[in-house]
C-alpha cells in the first residue's frame, strides 16, 4: 500500500533511507544502493551458485541437462593401435570410488565445472603409486598456489578452517580442468559469471510477481483524506490505526476480496499497471533466453515460449548435443585420459563413443555411408574418418 503521501514522521523516512548493511565478505564491494541505481548480486562462485543455480530454475534447469546428457554419454578408449575393451583405466572410471559410479562421478565434474568454470579431480594412490579411487572435489575450497614462476606448484583444499595440501611434484594427484579466462592465468570462467546480469533480472522478476501475488495479484492504490474543512491531513493516532488496520486486515493473499470500510473523508484511488509493469513477463523471458544462451542450451529444450530458432524439438536437441554436450565432454575427456596416463605410462585417447548417441544417429549413419561408398579411400584411411584405430599388422594378429 502507499501511504508515504500521509507520513508525517520526518525521522522514520530518515531511518528508511539509510544503506542496508551487508553481512557478507563482500559488502565492501557490493553495497545496497540508493533508490534509482541497481543493486547487483556479488559474482563469487558461492554467491553465484546460490542464485543462479540453487535460486534460479532457468539455470539449474540449464546446468543439469548439459551436466546429465554429457554424463550419460558412452566412453570409449583405445590408442593408436586398438580399442580397449578391458584396461585399468576403464575400470577406474567405471567404478571410480565406493559411493559413486561413472555417471554420478562425471555428473559432478562437468556440474563444478559448469558452476564455477574449475573442476578438480582427486586420484587416490594405491600400493603401487596406480590411483585405485577417483573423487570430485568442490571448486570453491580448492585454491591454486603458484610458484615464483607462476606455475601451481600446489593445491590448497580448505575445509572448515582446515586445510590440505596437494603437491604439483612428478605425477600430480590432483586433476585440474578449467574454462578458458581471458584474465586469470589459473581460474577458469563459468558461463553463469557471464549471465550473472541475467540472473539478476531473472531472479527480481520473480521476486516482483511473488510481491505481486503478496498483495492479491492487484497493483497498489492510495487512500486519499478529506477533512470537513477540505485540509488532507490526518492526526498521528489516526493515521497509525489506519495503517494497523489496513496491514492486519486487508494486505496479503489471505485478504484478498475482503471488503474495505472507509470512514468518512477517506477514498480509495486505485493505481493500474503502469507500461513498465506490463513489460516485465517479456523482461523475464528474454532474461530467461540469455541464461540458455550462455550456457548453450536451446531455449526451446527449457519450454521457454516465443523462441523459433530451430524447426521442432528433434533439431534443437540435435544442435544441443553438437554445439555444447559433446565438445565439453570430449575436452574433459582428453584431459582425463592425458592425466590418467601420466600413471600408466602409455599414450591413451578417452573420447565419448559418438556411434551410441542417440540424438546424433541420423548423422552418424549419413557419415558411415559416405565414407563406405568412397572408393578412392582405403580401408585405413576410412577407419581414420570414422575416428577408429588402425587394423593392427599381420605379424600382431
Amino acid at each position: 500500500m502507499v501511504f508515504d503521501f500521509l507520513r508525517r514522521d520526518g525521522g522514520t523516512r530518515a531511518e528508511a533511507a539509510v544503506p542496508e548493511r551487508k553481512a557478507s565478505a563482500a559488502g565492501p564491494i557490493v553495497a545496497w544502493h540508493s533508490q534509482g541505481r541497481v543493486a547487483w548480486s556479488p559474482r563469487d562462485a558461492v554467491s553465484l551458485t546460490k542464485s543462479g543455480f540453487a535460486g534460479n530454475p532457468v539455470g539449474f534447469r540449464s546446468v543439469k541437462l548439459i551436466a546429465e546428457a554429457a554424463a550419460a554419454l558412452p566412453l570409449v578408449l583405445q590408442d593408436r593401435v586398438k580399442r580397449y575393451d578391458v584396461h585399468p583405466v576403464l575400470s577406474l572410471v567405471r567404478r571410480p570410488n565406493a559411493a559413486q559410479g561413472r555417471a554420478e562421478l562425471m555428473e559432478a565434474l562437468f556440474g563444478q565445472l559448469l558452476l564455477s568454470g574449475n573442476a578438480y579431480v582427486e586420484a587416490v594412490p594405491g600400493e603401487e603409486g596406480q590411483p585405485v579411487e577417483l573423487h570430485v572435489l568442490r571448486s570453491d575450497r580448492m585454491a591454486v598456489v603458484p610458484g615464483a614462476d607462476g606455475w601451481p606448484v600446489a593445491y590448497e583444499y580448505s575445509v572448515a578452517g582446515r586445510k590440505h595440501r596437494f603437491d604439483v611434484t612428478g605425477q600430480p594427484n590432483i586433476c585440474h580442468i578449467k574454462t578458458f579466462h581471458p584474465q586469470d592465468d589459473h581460474y577458469g570462467l563459468s558461463p553463469l559469471q557471464a549471465a550473472a546480469m541475467a540472473v539478476d533480472v531473472h531472479n527480481s522478476a520473480s521476486r516482483w510477481s511473488k510481491s505481486l501475488l503478496d498483495n492479491a495479484a492487484r497493483p497498489s492504490g492510495a487512500l486519499v483524506y478529506k477533512g470537513s474543512d477540505g485540509q488532507g491531513q490526518m492526526a498521528d493516532d489516526q493515521f497509525r490505526r489506519l495503517s494497523d488496520e489496513i496491514e492486519t486486515f486487508h494486505q496479503g493473499a489471505r485478504n484478498a476480496g475482503r471488503p474495505m470500510l472507509l470512514e468518512g473523508g477517506l477514498d480509495w484511488k486505485p493505481m493500474g499497471f503502469s507500461p513498465s509493469d506490463m513489460e516485465f513477463q517479456k523482461t523475464k523471458e528474454a532474461a530467461a533466453r540469455e541464461i540458455a544462451l550462455a550456457f548453450g542450451v536451446p531455449p526451446m529444450l527449457l519450454g521457454i515460449q516465443g523462441d523459433a530458432t530451430y524447426a521442432n524439438y528433434q533439431e534443437a536437441n540435435r544442435a544441443f548435443y553438437r554445439l555444447t554436450v559433446l565438445p565439453l565432454a570430449t575436452r574433459v575427456a582428453a584431459a582425463l585420459a592425458d592425466w590418467l596416463s601420466g600413471f600408466t605410462g602409455e599414450m591413451l585417447e578417452l573420447k565419448p563413443d559418438l556411434d551410441q548417441v542417440p540424438a546424433l544417429a541420423a548423422e552418424r549413419d549419413a557419415q558411415w555411408a559416405r565414407v563406405n561408398n568412397a572408393d578412392f579411400l582405403t580401408d585405413a584411411e576410412k577407419r581414420a574418418l570414422l575416428g577408429l584405430p588402425a587394423l593392427p599388422e599381420a605379424g600382431d594378429v
